[in-house]
């Protein structure tokens, strides 16, 4: 079970959406979080001198979503000034460092490759590396400290807005108050329920092979992100139907029905309980209104 923790955010320039320095407790790490436009006037701070690894976010050409650039530098600063003159696409920042002597090129590495192999899995939002970067050697000790390190990221990024590295848990679905939903029509058969990460479709799922007219039409987002799912192989092709692969995490129980079922779709009601109360009504139970 995850164990509780706080952050300690630092708005350096008196702007909320400006530079933040994010402090984890107990930790050595620190992450620091900028609008790409604040670059050159902050690139002198010292947290630009230090070895890390960075993440560069923002919209997808198709204007639908965002994408990622993952890396590492050894500091962080000329490789952030490249992206700054040759990466059009990205709008935001957020890069890791620690103390003096606490991070070398190849734990900065090793972290790169491990993001990038997470963000693969999860399918969450488009990667922009073009090849994986090989994951160095490192003793036993440093790996041990390493993969620590990393789980603190992971941990926080989340609280920073950036989930393209969050897996849907299967663990979640066997907890008490966890209720498993299903959505069905067209013979297909789905099921899924509310997570704290949004609403999960569990692995093995069946989703429709064919879109309505009026969908394709007017949800391009829709449709642009189930034909994510197939260049993915979170969803592949099985007899009529597409199969969920893995347990897969949407924004909300509506984005998740309407990739199942093909159409436009209201979630509220097209998810339902064993008992054919639907997730409206449950919701409206559990919120304790008549």
């Amino acid at each position: 079970m995850p164990k509780p923790f706080s952050l300690k955010i630092f708005v350096a320039t008196g702007d909320p959406d400006g530079l933040r320095i994010v402090e984890r407790s107990n930790w050595i790490g620190r992450a620091v979080v900028f609008p790409r436009p604040l670059l050159t006037t902050i690139k002198q701070r010292e947290e630009f001198a230090q070895t890390g690894v960075y993440l560069l976010l923002g919209p997808r050409p198709d204007g639908d979503g965002e994408m990622v650039y993952i890396g590492e530098g050894d500091p962080v600063k000329p490789r952030l000034e490249s992206h700054f003159s040759n990466k059009d696409f990205w709008t935001k920042a957020v890069f890791f460092v620690a103390g003096a002597g606490q991070l070398n090129k190849a734990h900065v590495q090793f972290l790169e490759s491990q993001l990038i192999q997470r963000a693969k899995d999860a399918k969450r939002m488009r990667l922009e590396n073009i090849k994986a970067e090989n994951e160095p050697t490192l003793s036993e000790s440093d790996r041990a400290d390493m993969l620590v390190f990393l789980d603190h990221m992971l941990s926080m990024l989340p609280v920073l807005g950036v989930s393209a590295f969050e897996l849907a848990h299967a663990t979640e679905i066997n907890q008490a108050n966890t209720t498993v939903l299903r959505c069905t029509g067209k013979g297909l058969n789905a099921l899924g329920y509310e997570s704290n990460q949004g609403f999960v479709v569990k692995e093995n799922s069946q989703a429709s092979a064919n879109i309505t007219s009026s969908m394709r039409e007017q949800m391009h987002g829709i449709v642009d992100l189930r034909q994510d799912l197939i260049d993915n192989e979170v969803l592949r092709r099985v007899g009529e139907n597409y199969v969920f692969q893995q347990d897969y995490s949407f924004s909300s129980p509506s984005t998740a029905a309407a990739i199942i079922l093909g159409r436009s779709a209201n979630g509220r009601t097209e998810w339902k309980d064993e008992t054919g109360r639907t997730l409206k009504a449950l919701q409206t139970q559990q919120a304790g209104l008549p």
